[in-house]
């Protein structure tokens, strides 16, 4: 109970812990725009999409879960200020399960709706050729 409080507190002159964690962490910021990116590409915010990607925050990033609101508000932020380009280009010379693991992550979201649309598919391509990431390797595991 008391940490508990201790943490309210904490907060509140702190701001949330998830947005600290992905503003603390460039690579992060990037990875999740893209991500938020392609729930945008078909032009529809579909649940089961923002579903993947509370999944993908809480499961792969341990944000938690009551962060993710503040999280996606601070994204919708720094998406101004940060082109598709320059979001990706932070993942270049990243190791290649890094690399990898985005276009997954990619993957699952834009497959979430059961739906592929033609947008989607062009940000997947475009951005498995900057990563240098081949279709097979990011449908592995999805």
């Amino acid at each position: 109970m008391a940490i508990a409080l201790l943490d309210q507190i904490r907060s509140i002159f702190e701001g949330d812990p998830g947005v600290r964690k992905v503003a603390d962490d460039p690579v992060l910021s990037a990875e999740l725009l893209m991500l938020f990116r392609m729930i945008l590409a078909d032009g529809e915010v579909s649940e089961s999409e923002m579903q993947a990607f509370r999944r993908i925050c809480t499961e792969s990033f341990d944000i938690p879960a009551d962060s993710i609101e503040a999280v996606i508000e601070y994204l919708n932020d720094f998406g101004y200020e940060t082109n598709g380009s320059q979001a990706i280009a932070m993942f270049r010379d990243l190791d290649i399960e890094r690399r990898q693991q985005l276009a997954r992550h990619m993957v699952e979201i834009a497959k979430a709706d059961q739906h592929l649309a033609e947008n989607e598919v062009r940000l997947l391509r475009r951005t498995l050729d900057i990563l240098d990431i081949s279709p097979v390797e990011a449908v592995k595991g999805n």
